[in-house]
């Protein structure tokens, strides 16, 4: 049996122009995705810029080990080939000291520069170091809730849930918190991410310097509704946010205690709205606590939707005497509340 020229090849050709086929879709696919507008490789702001030089910079590092590396391999193997005469057969080769040297000295090398960049780059991009500007830095108040966020200016005495507006150009001092659980306040364009814990102040300063809707999120699990916890962030001529901030005096509710604790209640997938009033301190009440915590969930806390493991067949064959366990859970969360 013959079989024909070409025959034998032709399915290992094809497995090799798949291959090719994968590895170009898969750089199209990294090529769009940082093209998009939500993308920390479109920043919109010096930080994000900063964030954005730091990953190419430790991205050059990396290439300058992977492709040499790459190379090597590749060579290698090409001249110790079993075909190649010249090439020297030595099993009773054990150790190299320049080899060591250069096998050890490489990542080391490596690491020492990727960390000279990330030191760097951590103290220019501190956090809670204010940016250099000529205009005056913007404050905003930001509480982390279940699953919404709520953005105070305390210039203008207003505040938004799920919609953060800025004018561009100016710096924005972010002073956030959270009512809740940990949770994490980021907007990939602008730049840094950074946690907003229960009873904490943390600080956050960004910039916008280009007019656009950006995509602004929580970033670490937070619960149920943890999904729908995203916001927009509309950066606008200073004029614009001007004219906003005192539109917003002309409607919606006011913000004070009763209406925080409302607020404070777990809710899903909430839509942009605003209040046209926030009691003063009321930030500062969040962060020390005088405001309590949000109230959490509302079932699971005793009665028939409580679970409890079975510890024994006994305990779980008759059940204990009755007892309401909902006036004693709610007496004990009012004097929560109450202290």
């Amino acid at each position: 049996m013959t079989v024909p020229r070409g025959g034998a090849a032709a399915p290992a050709r094809s497995h090799g122009r798949r291959g090719w086929a994968f590895l170009a879709l898969g750089a199209c696919t990294l090529l769009l995705a940082g093209c998009g507008e939500i993308s920390i490789l479109r920043p919109a702001g010096p930080i994000g810029e900063g964030n954005r030089q730091i990953l190419l910079n430790s991205l050059a590092v990396m290439l300058v080990i992977v492709v040499p590396t790459m190379i090597a391999t590749v060579a290698f193997a090409w001249w110790f080939r079993a075909g190649n005469p010249k090439a020297k057969y030595r099993p009773e080769f054990t150790y190299s000291g320049r080899i060591e040297v250069i096998v050890w000295s490489i990542p080391i090398l490596t690491i020492l520069f990727i960390g000279g960049l990330i030191w760097y780059g951590s103290h220019e991009l501190d956090p809670f170091k204010p940016l250099d500007s000529d205009e005056p830095t913007l404050e905003v108040q930001v509480v982390s809730l279940d699953w919404k966020w709520l953005f105070i200016y305390p210039d203008a005495q207003v505040a938004s849930v799920n919609e953060l507006v800025i004018p561009v150009g100016r710096p924005i001092r972010f002073r956030i918190t959270s009512a809740s659980v940990m949770n994490t306040f980021f907007i990939p364009n602008l730049g840094s991410m950074i946690y907003a814990m229960n009873g904490m102040e943390t600080k956050l300063y960004l910039q916008a310097d280009r007019q656009g809707t950006f995509y602004g999120q929580s970033a670490h699990y937070s619960g149920d509704g943890f999904s729908d916890m995203n916001f927009d962030v509309r950066a606008v001529p200073d004029a614009e946010f001007s004219a906003w901030t005192v539109g917003l005096t002309a409607q919606g509710p006011v913000l004070n205690v009763d209406t925080y604790r409302d607020l404070s209640r777990q809710s899903r997938d909430v839509r942009p709205y605003t209040y046209r009033h926030v009691q003063g301190g009321l930030f500062d009440s969040v962060v020390d606590q005088t405001l309590p915590p949000g109230p959490g969930p509302e079932t699971g806390r005793g009665g028939a939707e409580e679970i409890h493991p079975e510890s024994s067949p006994e305990a779980s064959a008759e059940p204990p005497p009755s007892a309401d366990p909902a006036p004693a859970s709610a007496s004990a969360h009012g004097a929560h509340h109450e202290g």
